[in-house]
């Protein structure tokens, strides 16, 4: 079980907070559980999605998780972060 949070543009110290090894990532940031499975929803997020995984699957060095979202929830607000080539970025319409 998981939860995926998607951070707005303007969180990227959030993400790095958790890129960090060992860095003790829940201590200085607002969080609550999901409803169904108990994971971390950081609080302020544009989304999050709640969910269990139903297979994994083997890819070479990686496994490709199959999961089913349980519950999700939506802000409606604001950009997502996103982090592409070793970089932030944004949508650009």
């Amino acid at each position: 079980m998981f939860c995926v949070n998607i951070l707005e543009e303007d969180q990227e110290d959030i993400c790095r907070l958790f890129a960090t090894r060992g860095a003790d990532r829940f201590r200085s940031i607002g969080w609550r559980r999901a409803p169904q499975t108990g994971s971390p929803v950081l609080s302020d997020v544009l989304a999050w999605l709640d969910c269990r995984i139903e297979a994994e699957h083997q890819a070479g060095d990686h496994v490709i998780a199959v999961a089913r979202v349980l519950e999700l929830e939506s802000s409606h607000r604001g950009r997502p972060l996103l982090f592409y080539r070793g970089g932030y970025g944004r949508f650009e319409a």
